[in-house]
């Protein structure tokens, strides 16, 4: 008979608890082992090994696997599997050796998932639905794995909602945000590429410089970014990578520039990307130069399910967490992807301020969470699975 929901969340704060030793060591063995984006085939075989119950291979290097009622409902509970091209620089008896790690808590997530999984599948039929454990492929390059999820198995699975958890040194120890609605924002990449008539550095005004075009684009673009959105919308321009030229006194053929554009809201997105069509092309025009502007559609921003957060937020205290302040950014998770299919809900669990752990951003080479962050993670991910199924009518005590 599926468990109430008081009891069902306690037996699996519980069984995480006793699961702990074996995710910690697993945890250590991912972070020594990094692997990139659609090559983590070692990866998912060693997260795999762990599991109570065999998984199918999904989105080239994933894998799911479902655990509790064999029909019926699911909740999915998500965790990345790819690693960053950093080489690490932490102390860690178990650091990676060479130009890839775990940067971003992947390995942690991973780990935590592990341990709910194993928690759920002890108590088997007593699970008002079945959790789906998904280990997801390239989070961190694209073509997205969730995206390819989304419009293969997971589409096929047909889950009820998806959540997941991550960890985030910005907010503190002992809490997790969980806000309703917009909480990441979506991700495009541009590439700029200014062509002009190359001539020596000397006679300038026999050629047409796409060096000087590209840069009052960007310098444009960054000024009208504050004059063409709303500011109570979210929105980032990021110009990461400028080009050109080989030489100090010639003129080039081309320039390029790659730029980032992140915003909240729908309608922000598109005028993102007209405005740098627009720009680009005006600009390279009054210096008698041509623009061509090459689009890479990203995720969508990332939207919490509302009835799914309010539900977490309740049972917080009885994992021992509690609410952190309103946390929105604009960060972006290819999760938002599953948002076509489901309701979805991300909790962001807080490292300030945990005992070992050394104020680093995410991405930064000595980015290392320490290993109570697994046990957090897993108590996240386990308040979600449950609020899941509070939010569609299952498990009510």
């Amino acid at each position: 008979m599926p468990l109430p929901t008081d009891e069902l969340l306690e037996r699996l704060l519980a069984g995480i608890e006793q699961e702990l030793p074996r995710a910690l060591a697993l945890r250590r063995r991912l972070h020594e082992q990094p692997e990139l984006a659609h090559a983590e085939q070692q990866t998912a075989a060693a997260v795999a090994a762990e599991l109570p119950v065999p998984s199918s291979t999904v989105a080239g290097t994933g894998r799911m696997a479902r655990v509790g009622p064999a029909a019926g409902a699911a909740v999915a509970v998500r965790a990345e599997l790819d690693g960053l091209p950093i080489s690490e620089r932490t102390d860690a008896p178990f650091r990676a050796i060479g130009a890839t790690m775990h940067a971003c808590g992947h390995d942690v997530h991973m780990a935590a998932v592990v341990a709910l999984t194993r928690a759920a599948h002890a108590l088997g039929e007593e699970l008002p639905a079945a959790l789906v454990a998904i280990l997801q492929p390239s989070e961190e390059a694209y073509p997205s794995g969730a995206e390819e999820l989304a419009h293969g198995e997971l589409r096929a699975l047909a889950p009820a909602a998806v959540v997941a958890a991550h960890v985030h040194p910005e907010l503190p120890w002992g809490t997790v945000a969980l806000d309703p609605g917009t909480v990441n924002a979506s991700s495009d990449s541009v590439e700029i590429t200014v062509e002009g008539e190359p001539t020596h550095g000397a006679y300038p005004h026999h050629g047409r410089d796409p060096i000087l075009a590209i840069a009052q684009i960007v310098v444009a673009l960054h000024a009208l970014l504050a004059r063409r959105i709303d500011p109570h919308g979210p929105a980032v321009l990021t110009v990461g990578v400028l080009e050109g030229g080989s030489t100090e006194n010639v003129i080039p053929a081309r320039a390029r520039a790659r730029a980032s554009l992140r915003a909240h809201r729908p309608e922000d997105r598109l005028i993102l990307r007209a405005m740098v069509e627009e720009v680009a092309g005006g600009i390279a025009a009054a210096h008698g130069c041509r623009a061509s502007v090459t689009l890479i559609s990203g995720e969508p921003a990332l939207e919490n399910d509302p009835e799914i957060v309010s539900r977490a937020r309740g049972l917080l205290s009885r994992a021992g967490l509690a609410p952190a302040r309103e946390w929105r950014s604009c960060g972006s998770d290819d999760f938002a992807f599953f948002g076509a299919l489901a309701p979805i809900a991300i909790g962001f669990v807080g490292l300030d301020g945990a005992e070992g752990f050394r104020s680093r951003p995410l991405h930064h080479p000595e980015f290392l969470p320490p290993e109570a962050a697994v046990g957090a993670v897993a108590r996240v991910q386990a308040v979600l699975y449950v609020a899941a199924l509070c939010s569609l009518g299952d498990g009510k005590g």
